[in-house]
């Protein structure tokens, strides 16, 4: 019990809870006016003045229920138990002001672990005060428990939802990060044996063909600025260090071309590239590759009634650009992005360039991406 305790009280807050927006304010006036309007027409109201005035006050606690949720809590709180008394016998109180569920919802779906505790002891003693100073039944006291625990519940399920969600998509940018971590790594590496291989010439030709270890040298000179080009493009791009282990070699530009033909099961894939391919960084030319396959692998399992799939490769002196489009079904209604799709805008982004998918202006779907032809910049 004492680690769980432990536990909860370290617990930290949500991260980047929603700013406060036009519509939290329009929250507040709606509610101030609704406080307003039931002390005014509501009949037998004990003190009508001091609780309207108390409530009015602590309606615009809403705006800080993100920010500040245990203070905010705490300040309706001690309202409720006076707004009780105020009330006195078994007179309720104001109605309207149960749109104050609200803060008790946001401390457990926003504040931390410390926060939460502590609000939850203020809420329940709050509650407890006010129930007995009210007179209440039994009935209502459960009543009122069980929304407080309703609220409670929600706001700590949609608080654990977000949390797997974020780790879900983590974990699908760290896959990613590692995948092309690896295809740089085995880029890099054809460099270096490259260089290895031209030295190797160089000093068997340097005596008998000193044009030849020239030749030779200048090859190294280009296979090392590539390579260091691309492990600066690494640094900058990744964290942490690639996966251990044997393996394939990576898929470049040229394999493009590799996806076309028909599968059997699903619409023909045709396939055009157009540009000069020399000189194109095998990092860029992986990419390619790999977003041109994940593309396709949609479409072909997922494009309704398509009756072909088109995968264009465009290369110019700036950059490279890849479409590939589908002439499927329309889309009923917006779809959502699953995590193959981000997982693409990762690898774009993470050579400098993007990656958007969405709906063809006429039907289908089509996926564009735009890398920059030197990679990311070092």
């Amino acid at each position: 019990m004492r680690h769980l305790l432990r536990s909860l009280w370290d617990e930290p807050g949500a991260p980047d809870p929603p700013r406060r927006t036009r519509w939290d304010w329009v929250l507040v006036g709606v509610f101030v006016g609704l406080v307003v309007l039931e002390g005014i027409v509501r009949q037998g109201l004990p003190h009508r003045v001091p609780q309207v005035a108390f409530a009015v006050a602590v309606v615009p606690t809403l705006l800080w229920r993100r920010s500040r949720p245990s203070e905010m809590v705490t300040i309706a709180s001690v309202v409720s138990v006076v707004e009780a008394v105020l009330a006195g016998g078994e007179q309720a109180g104001l109605r309207s002001l149960g749109v104050l569920v609200l803060l008790p919802f946001a401390l457990v779906r926003w504040g931390s672990g410390r926060e939460v505790m502590f609000g939850s002891v203020v809420v329940l003693a709050a509650a407890g005060l006010s129930l007995a100073v009210s007179e209440a039944t039994a009935v209502d006291a459960a009543g009122g428990m069980t929304i407080l625990f309703a609220v409670a519940a929600l706001g700590l399920a949609l608080r654990y939802r977000a949390r797997e969600k974020t780790r879900e998509l983590d974990q699908v940018k760290l896959l990613e990060r590692e995948r092309l971590a690896r295809d740089l790594h085995d880029s890099v590496a054809n460099h270096v044996s490259a260089m290895v291989i031209r030295a190797q010439a160089g000093v068997v030709t340097a005596k008998s063909r000193p044009d030849a270890a020239v030749d030779a040298l200048r090859l190294i000179e280009l296979e090392a600025t590539r390579a260091l080009g691309e492990m600066r493009a690494m640094v900058h791009m990744l964290r942490g260090d690639a996966a251990a282990g044997d393996h394939d070699p990576s898929p470049g530009i040229g394999d493009v071309g590799s996806l076309a033909g028909n599968a059997g099961h699903g619409p023909p894939v045709d396939v055009a590239i157009t540009g000069d391919v020399a000189d194109l960084p095998a990092a860029v030319g992986t990419a390619i590759y790999r977003l041109a396959q994940e593309s396709v692998t949609n479409a072909v399992r997922h494009a309704r009634n398509a009756t072909r799939v088109q995968v264009r490769v465009d290369i110019d002196d700036a950059a490279v650009r890849l479409l590939v489009s589908d002439d499927g079904d329309p889309l009923l209604g917006q779809a959502l992005p699953g995590y193959g799709l981000l997982g693409m805008s990762e690898r774009a982004a993470l050579l400098g360039g993007s990656c958007e998918a969405g709906p063809n202006p006429d039907r289908g779907w089509q996926v564009s991406a735009v890398l920059p032809r030197a990679g990311a910049a070092s």
